[in-house]
């Protein structure tokens, strides 16, 4: 084992009952993702490297991959992985949870090393 964190990509797609929800109701949605997005953020023991949002791209709800954004992030060990997923279940939208609306995928690995001394 290593002391390494986890490479981890968050993967987070909007479902059906996003889309079914009138224009007007979705400010709500919209502050509960950036609360999430900020928990995760502030979660002890992850290193945000970077995001990716692709709604410009792909619209409708995510069944999978494509996924509507990700999160790459630096993450000490599987437990805290759990905790940042587990997320969505806490963060409110009225008297109903995010992951109503959005679901989450974590893909966990190690970095990976481009070495320069293997000949291509």
């Amino acid at each position: 084992m290593t002391d390494e964190p986890l490479r981890t990509l968050f993967c987070v797609g909007n479902n059906q009952n996003f889309f079914d929800l009138p224009k007007a109701d979705i400010g709500p949605v919209w502050e509960a993702t950036m609360e999430f997005l900020t928990g995760l953020k502030n979660l002890d023991g992850v290193d945000i490297i970077g995001t990716f949002d692709d709604d410009a791209h792909m619209v409708g709800p995510s069944d999978g991959w494509p996924w509507t954004f990700y999160v790459l992030a630096d993450v000490r060990d599987q437990p805290t992985v759990k905790a940042a997923c587990n997320l969505l279940r806490t963060t409110m939208v009225g008297e109903y949870a995010l992951w109503k609306y959005f679901k989450v995928e974590a893909r966990m690995g190690r970095a990976l090393t481009i070495r320069d001394d293997v000949p291509s």
